[in-house]
């Protein structure tokens, strides 16, 4: 039986793994191929319409001609993280009635359909349409949350839950720099369909991730332990889409007092965290160029390093932290990000902003997996994936909003006052979260 258990949690970790190649892999394409469909469509096209509204944003902002393409870019990233938002916790809701499998199998097929539209998208309508429908099928996380949940014991969890971080480390260190290889390749020849290559390698990365979870996940949530009907018909779905309902986690039933509380708690916090923490995570490569003058290369390299030092700690210590001490990492990590985010913010040299980089990195290794362990740990076995999927559609709302927010801020008040505004903000979640009891 645990052998059947440890399977699992390494196809799921395969399974994110290949998901998050194909993912991050387009993040180094983005400003190629806004350029090639701004040029493509000319004064006419969807692409023409939103620039426009982007250069009315930047005249009410009194910001530089740059800003237009960050709130293009953050356009685009808004959109899938809203949707995201929408799907994950309709998509976990229902996996709880039908299984985490057909579910993933679901989820996955969109996204391999995501890759197919980028990769005949010879306009920009497609490509938004890609972007929608990768971003609506996105619910493959938190259903791979669910599905550790389901077979692994609180003991042993946050050590499972351990490998989606070093999953996610690993693919946005090697995801990029595929991207990068792609465009090295294609930047002596932008005329014609140049995107179709990655893409279609992208849609191969994805195609491989759908087979081998069909013949190789086995369903992780047995029928005497699935929900009879989705809550309340079409309120019930209403409640998990619902922002005042899903702080609420009015989404879940039959909890306890006690458990919708420590949600509650756990909630909040996760969300004032990673709408803070996103919009300024969104700025960063901006304040590096502009006030460093990054090249991309370099760029490259402080993500590479962002990552491995994510991997070694997740992989060499977060993964073995005890139940009892989930907690309290995580508060650690919370308060870890505040002086990080200080020093990235005054630095005047690169010294100083490695050092509020390096705190940056460390603490990222120890929050996410430590608040996604503890919320594991909340609540009936046959509502988890309805639990984790408005506990990743609060974090899908928050990065919606952050990077938006961040950027107009960072735009018209400066780098060192929006980040310096940030790490004071900063200080409510760890208070928030140190209200919660110890699970």
């Amino acid at each position: 039986m645990n052998e059947i258990k440890d399977n699992t949690v390494r196809v799921v970790f395969i399974s994110l793994l290949l998901d998050l190649l194909a993912f991050t892999m387009i993040l180094p394409l983005l400003p190629a191929l806004l350029d090639y469909y701004k040029e493509i469509e000319k004064e006419h096209g969807l692409y023409s319409t939103i620039l426009n509204h982007m250069k009315s944003i930047q005249i009410f902002l009194n910001a530089p001609d740059k800003v237009s393409t960050v709130l293009f870019g953050g356009f685009l990233g808004s959109m899938y993280s809203f949707l995201q938002f929408l799907g994950s916790p309709i998509i976990g809701a229902l996996s709880d009635i039908y299984g985490r499998k057909p579910l993933m199998l679901l989820c996955l097929t969109g996204i391999s359909l995501s890759y197919l539209l980028w990769a005949l998208s010879t306009n920009f309508g497609i490509f938004v349409l890609a972007r929608f429908v990768g971003g609506i099928s996105k619910g493959n996380i938190s259903l791979s949350m669910a599905i550790i949940s389901d077979v692994t014991s609180p003991k042993i969890r946050g050590k499972a839950m351990a490998l989606v971080g070093i999953a996610f480390s690993v693919g946005f260190v090697v995801g990029p720099m595929i991207g990068a290889f792609f465009a090295w390749i294609s930047s002596s020849n932008r005329e014609g369909t140049w995107y179709m290559v990655p893409a279609l390698f992208a849609l191969f990365l994805a195609l491989s991730d759908l087979f081998f979870v069909t013949y190789y996940l086995k369903e992780s949530l047995s029928s005497k332990h699935r929900a009879a009907t989705l809550a309340k018909g079409l309120s019930g779905a209403i409640s998990y889409i619902n922002p005042i309902d899903l702080f609420q986690f009015n989404g879940v039933m039959n909890l306890s007092e006690r458990d919708q509380q420590d949600l509650k708690i756990l909630g909040r916090a996760y969300f004032i965290y990673l709408f803070i923490y996103s919009g300024l995570e969104f700025t960063l490569t901006f304040l590096t160029h502009h006030t460093f003058g990054f090249t991309s290369m370099q760029q490259g390299w402080m993500f590479l390093g962002i990552g491995l030092i994510m991997a070694v700690l997740q992989g060499a210590w977060v993964r073995n932290i005890p139940p009892n001490k989930t907690k309290t990492i995580s508060e650690l990590g919370l308060w870890l990000i505040i002086p990080a985010f200080i020093c990235i913010g005054i630095a005047t040299n690169v010294q100083m902003l490695c050092i509020g980089i390096f705190l940056f990195a460390v603490s990222t290794a120890m929050v996410v997996t430590c608040m996604m362990t503890l919320v594991t740990r909340i609540g009936p076995e046959h509502q988890k994936g309805a639990i984790t999927g408005i506990f990743r559609s609060l974090g899908a709302l928050a990065r919606a909003c952050g990077p938006i927010v961040a950027s107009s801020a960072f735009w018209c008040i400066g780098s060192a006052t929006t980040y310096l505004i940030g790490a004071v903000l900063l200080t409510l979640p760890p208070l928030i979260l140190h209200s919660m009891r110890t699970l």
